[in-house]
């Protein structure tokens, strides 16, 4: 068992289970809230004994009762929900009126592990908060845990797989009905698609189940079961390489007009892919929806239909988008066992106004993230070169810099060697030759994933820091399509 991967599913479950899987979203909101309530308390009854001047053994005393971790957090809420806060009623009997402890009344109603993972979801995000204000996390500061509010649409819970024995808690389609999900406290779910590929790996002992996350979507419901797979098989793998081997190194330029433009240090192009433009597109449809949502009463019935079909038209070019990354990735893996990737900086990118949307609909990080587990997977290297070398600039002939280029020029001219190239080519087979110069330390075929490594004639900053699979903001590990576990895919987009 080496890697992490995710199976997505469309469910469709009964009314009746519709309503147990939205009981068990608010109370996955319910607990996360309840565990951030209780934090705050805490933290508030220190800061009240601090600024009173109280005992050095009672400030420590309640200092040490703030719960920070998951395991403090999951001990907070079960104390809580079992005490008089959570829930009491009156009994009139014939001695007078007696009051009796019930705590939380409906934490029977839903499974326990969804209010512990609420616990841990705060854990999560108090230990980012305090890793972003103390410099151990690098990139973007990271915000304060806030409440999560009630809505008719989104949420989302999770469960972990346990096993008494030979049967898991989470399983997957039976005898009589292959199509179906079971989930402890729910029973077993109806499934759109089929899950024969999830069932065979699971038979066959090549995956084993870790946990499932059920999400509310804007028209049905999704769960996506994680994981932990063996490694793909070695016909699919990439042979492994010598490790003073420095040839055969691909470059991969992402742009605007041509997402994906491939090429090695000789100069040929190998794969070229257009940009697909996904929210351009529909950019039309989605103004006329937004101006529609607008018009109607806050409140209404219509204003909630409308709303509805804005939000599944954000869905549909998502998914859209989704599937085309998938697309181009796989082909790149499949194809090329050495990529290099320019460091993007894609936050400062963004900044300008007229850059952004263009920039946010090509997804540049999603697609790198995509390439680095997935070249990982079938045993092959990406480097990403140093965000200072001027891939776009440096002519791939001569290696003369041409500091005047701007966005408009497409072609590449040198004025020392009178080398003319495009320009997305030229920045590839810039960044293979680069890789070839910088051939970074790594073991043979042992999919080294993503490894940064800093170019010292660019006098950047060195970084050797390996980035984990699915690092980043709204990522998970090792997330993908079924398709990409090892098994056939559609064909290719046409470069």
């Amino acid at each position: 068992m080496a890697r992490h991967t995710t199976f997505r599913f469309a469910l469709d479950p009964s009314v009746e289970q519709s309503v147990v899987l939205a009981r068990h979203v608010g109370a996955a909101r319910f607990a996360y809230n309840q565990c951030l309530r209780l934090h705050l308390d805490a933290r508030e009854r220190h800061r009240a004994l601090s600024g009173r001047g109280a005992g050095t053994d009672a400030v420590d005393q309640a200092r040490d009762a703030v719960p920070w971790s998951r395991f403090g957090l999951i001990n907070a809420l079960n104390e809580w929900k079992r005490s008089e806060a959570a829930g009491r009623r009156f009994l009139v009997t014939g001695e007078g009126v007696a009051e009796e402890v019930t705590g939380l009344v409906w934490r029977g109603e839903v499974s326990a592990e969804v209010l512990e993972e609420g616990a841990v979801d705060v854990g999560r995000g108090l230990a980012a908060w305090t890793a972003s204000r103390s410099g151990k996390r690098k990139g973007r500061p990271i915000k304060h845990p806030r409440f999560k509010k009630k809505s008719r649409t989104g949420g989302s819970f999770r469960m972990r797989n346990k096993t008494k024995g030979t049967r898991s808690s989470i399983r997957v389609g039976t005898e009589a009905r292959p199509r179906s999900v079971t989930l402890p406290k729910i029973g077993s779910i109806g499934v759109r698609e089929d899950t024969r590929r999830l069932r065979r790996m699971i038979a066959m002992g090549r995956a084993r189940i870790l946990q499932a996350t059920v999400t509310r979507g804007v028209h049905r419901w999704w769960i996506s079961i994680t994981v932990e797979a063996a490694d793909l098989h070695p016909a699919v793998q990439h042979a492994p390489h010598a490790a003073d081997d420095k040839t055969g190194w691909v470059g991969v330029d992402r742009g605007l007009r041509a997402l994906v433009v491939a090429g090695t240090r000789d100069g040929t192009e190998t794969l070229r892919v257009q940009a697909p433009r996904t929210l351009a597109m529909r950019l039309r449809r989605q103004r006329r929806l937004a101006r529609a949502v607008s018009r109607k009463q806050r409140g209404s019935a219509n204003r909630r239909k409308a709303s509805a079909r804005l939000a599944r038209h954000h869905v549909r070019v998502r998914d859209t988008r989704q599937h085309f990354l998938h697309q181009v990735s796989h082909q790149l893996v499949q194809t090329h066992d050495k990529l290099v990737l320019e460091d993007l900086n894609i936050t400062g990118i963004m900044a300008n106004h007229r850059l952004a949307r263009a920039v946010s609909d090509a997804a540049w990080g999603e697609l790198e993230r995509q390439i680095t587990y997935k070249q990982a997977w079938h045993g092959g290297q990406v480097v990403v070169a140093d965000r200072w070398f001027p891939s776009s600039k440096t002519c791939s002939s001569c290696g003369s810099l041409r500091k005047d280029l701007t966005l408009k020029d497409r072609t590449f001219e040198c004025r020392e060697c009178g080398h003319v190239i495009d320009r997305d080519l030229n920045a590839a087979v810039n960044l293979a030759a680069w890789a070839e110069d910088h051939t970074p330390t790594v073991t043979d075929g042992g999919g080294s994933g993503g490894v940064r490594i800093g170019d010292r004639q660019a006098a950047g900053p060195v970084n050797n820091a390996c980035r984990r699979d699915g690092s980043g903001p709204h990522t998970r590990v090792g997330e993908t399509s079924p398709d990409d576990a090892g098994t056939p895919v559609q064909a290719a987009p046409a470069a």
